[in-house]
């Protein structure tokens, strides 16, 4: 081998190889899936231990080498512990109305307006809203990620100075 990186699988993870590449970790009940494809690059299965290897010396192969053993890490750690990110309602005259209906986080008297901003909830992410905070929580961390993001993007102040109108949902914690 040219290039390998060790994952150790804890107690209680199931890690399987599916058709095309596709490889599912559960744990507990919740699982993650996702598909990795590449002609120079292989992942092995040995015990308690997945080894992410190539046979080339081409940089680009060994950076996806890292990348994958990144993406199985990041789903071990999804299905084990999960991830959470905060985010902060901040308003200064007009208080915002934030409510989550289905898979869309509406957000309602933005800037005093009257329209309604939607923010997609993505995969199997759960968000909740409690006072000033929202609390956006998943096995996927992509999935979480890109949904804490499209609730930042939905209160974006578009047309207006920035330092003096600061409403908004701003990103406070991930975990």
């Amino acid at each position: 081998m040219a290039y390998e990186q060790k994952i150790a699988i804890p107690e209680g993870v199931k890690i399987e190889k599916q058709d095309g590449g596709k490889i599912e970790v559960s744990a507990d009940g919740s699982s993650v899936s996702r598909v990795f494809v590449h002609p120079h690059v292989k992942y092995n299965i040995s015990g308690s231990t997945l080894v992410v290897s190539t046979e080339s010396k081409r940089n680009n192969d060994c950076a996806v080498v890292g990348t994958w053993a990144s993406h199985l890490n990041n789903m071990i750690k999804g299905v084990t512990s999960g991830f959470e990110y905060k985010l902060k309602i901040v308003y200064t005259h007009f208080p915002m109305n934030v409510s989550v209906n289905g898979d869309v986080v509406d957000i309602k008297n933005y800037l005093g307006g009257k329209g309604i901003m939607k923010a997609n909830i993505l995969g199997d992410t759960k968000v909740v809203v409690k006072k000033e905070d929202v609390i956006v929580s998943g096995t996927d961390k992509e999935d979480v990620g890109q949904t804490a993001a499209n609730i930042e993007r939905a209160c974006k102040v578009k047309g207006k100075d920035r330092r003096v109108f600061q409403d908004g949902v701003y990103l406070v914690t991930k975990e």
